[in-house]
C-alpha cells in the first residue's frame, strides 16, 4: 500500500499527479506526486502531524522564482490559498501578512496604511512565503530590514513564532529555513509612519524602473543568479555573449534565453522544457567560470526529478 492511500483527512483540496507547470512562471516543469491546498493553518498542521514523515513535503509559492523539472516532484508539494491571504495593520507602523499575499500587495496595503519602508517589495515578485525563505529583496532593502517575526510550520505540524534573528538571514538565504523543512504561514513587519501619497509616489518610480528593465511580462523567475562579490551577475552573462541567445539541451533552437532587456532573466520564450531552461544557466556558469574565473551561484530554486 503506498503512502498516498493512507493520506489523513483534510478540509482543503488534495491533487494527485497534478501538473506543476501551470503554478509557475516559467510555465514548465512536470507533475507533483499530491499538491494539497491547505483550507487553513489548522488544516494545513493537522495534515503535516499526521503525515507518514518519510514522505518529502515542498512548499510552494507563486512559483515566480522556481524551475520544476520535468521529471516532476517527489511527494506533497503545499501550495498555500485564500486562508493564508490576510493582510491587515497592527498598530501605527506595523502590519501583518499571511504567506499567500503577493509581496506587491503587502506594498500597496502598508502605503494605505501609512506605513513606510515596504515600498521595495512593489518590486519583488512572488508572495511573502517566498520573501521570508530567500530573504527578498530589491533596490537596496531586504526582508531583513523590516520584519519582526514570521509564522511558520514544522514538518511535523508544529507552529512556531520565529523573530528576525531566528531566520539568520543573508544575502538571499535563510539559514534556519534551509537547514529545516518550514512552511511558512505569515509574517509581521514593521515600517515607519509617513504619508501614504508619498510613499505611494515612491512605488510609482519603482514600478516604472523596473517596467523599464526587466523583461515582467514575458515567462520567467526573476533574477537568475545571485550577484557575486564585486559583480553583477547581469554583467558577467552578457559579457560572456549570452545575452538574446536562444537555446536548448537537444540544439534544436528551443526556447530557452537570457533576456535582450536584462541579461539575469532567464526566459522561456514559449517552447523551453525545464531541461533547456536548467541546461541554459549551467552552460552560462560553466562559461562565466571559464572566462572570468567567477563562480554564478543560482538565486532561482530548482525542484524535482530530471528526466
Amino acid at each position: 500500500m503506498s503512502w498516498r492511500d493512507r493520506l489523513p483527512a483534510v478540509r482543503g483540496r488534495l491533487l494527485f499527479d497534478e501538473p506543476l507547470g501551470p503554478f509557475t512562471w516559467f510555465r514548465v516543469g512536470g507533475p507533483a506526486d499530491l499538491v494539497f491546498l491547505p483550507q487553513d493553518e489548522e488544516d494545513l498542521a493537522r495534515f503535516l502531524a499526521a503525515l507518514d514523515p518519510a514522505v518529502p513535503v515542498t512548499a510552494l509559492g507563486v512559483g515566480s522564482n522556481t524551475l520544476v523539472r520535468d521529471g516532476g516532484v517527489d511527494g506533497v508539494v503545499v501550495r498555500l490559498g485564500k486562508g493564508f491571504f490576510a493582510v491587515e495593520p497592527r498598530g501605527p507602523t506595523r502590519i501583518f501578512a499571511g504567506a499567500a499575499v503577493l509581496d506587491a500587495v503587502l506594498a500597496r496595503e502598508a502605503a494605505k496604511a501609512g506605513i513606510a519602508g515596504l515600498e521595495f517589495y512593489r518590486g519583488v515578485p512572488g508572495s511573502i512565503g517566498g520573501a521570508l525563505t530567500m530573504n527578498a529583496g530589491c533596490y537596496g532593502a531586504e526582508t531583513k530590514d523590516v520584519l519582526v517575526e514570521a509564522y511558520a510550520i514544522t514538518r511535523a505540524g508544529e507552529r512556531i513564532t520565529l523573530s528576525n534573528a531566528d531566520l539568520g538571514y543573508s544575502y538571499r538565504k535563510s539559514a534556519r529555513a534551509a537547514a529545516e523543512p518550514l512552511i511558512f504561514t505569515g509574517a509581521l513587519f514593521e515600517g515607519t509612519l509617513d504619508d501614504p501619497e508619498a510613499i505611494a509616489a515612491r512605488m510609482t518610480e519603482i514600478t516604472e524602473r523596473r517596467e523599464a528593465s526587466q523583461p515582467i511580462r514575458e515567462k520567467t523567475g526573476g533574477s537568475t543568479f545571485k550577484n557575486p562579490p564585486g559583480w553583477s551577475s547581469w554583467q558577467l552573462v552578457d559579457q560572456a555573449g549570452w545575452r538574446g541567445k536562444l537555446f536548448s539541451v537537444s540544439g534544436k533552437g528551443g526556447g530557452a534565453m537570457f533576456s535582450p532587456l536584462h541579461a539575469n532573466f532567464l526566459i522561456n520564450t514559449g517552447e523551453a522544457t525545464a531541461a533547456d531552461l536548467e541546461g541554459l544557466g549551467e552552460a552560462v556558469r560553466a562559461d562565466v567560470k571559464a572566462k572570468f574565473g567567477v563562480e554564478l551561484d543560482w538565486e532561482i530554486k530548482r525542484i524535482g526529478r530530471g528526466r
